[in-house]
């Protein structure tokens, strides 16, 4: 199979899956247990794209890891003062800081 072939039939597999949701609107209603986990699915596909990424440096786990900490430091400024641009700029200022001092 091609690239080009391969994009299609991911795009079609794609485009099928999501228009199940909207053909299905009003005939299908889900449990009430799902509907209650549903607002979980965001922050739970955030943290498994995350969390790997702060930890994992060549495949394991170190502690001593300027992602690590200035992810840290992103997360704490991000609940003190809920500000999207200053959680950003600490978070990058401390990841700078951090490579030069490790």
């Amino acid at each position: 199979m091609t690239l080009w072939g391969l994009m299609i039939l991911c795009g079609l597999v794609t485009f099928f899956i999501r228009y199940s949701f909207i053909a299905a609107e009003g005939r299908f209603q889900p449990a009430d247990w799902f509907r209650r986990l549903l607002p979980f699915v965001p922050i739970a596909a955030l943290t498994a794209l995350a969390v790997p990424e702060l930890l994992l440096v060549g495949g394991s786990v170190q502690i001593v890891n300027p992602r690590l900490w200035a992810g840290m430091t992103a997360i704490l400024v991000a609940a003190l003062w809920r500000n999207t641009l200053l959680t950003i700029g600490c978070g990058f200022a401390a990841f700078w800081l951090l490579q030069r001092l490790i």
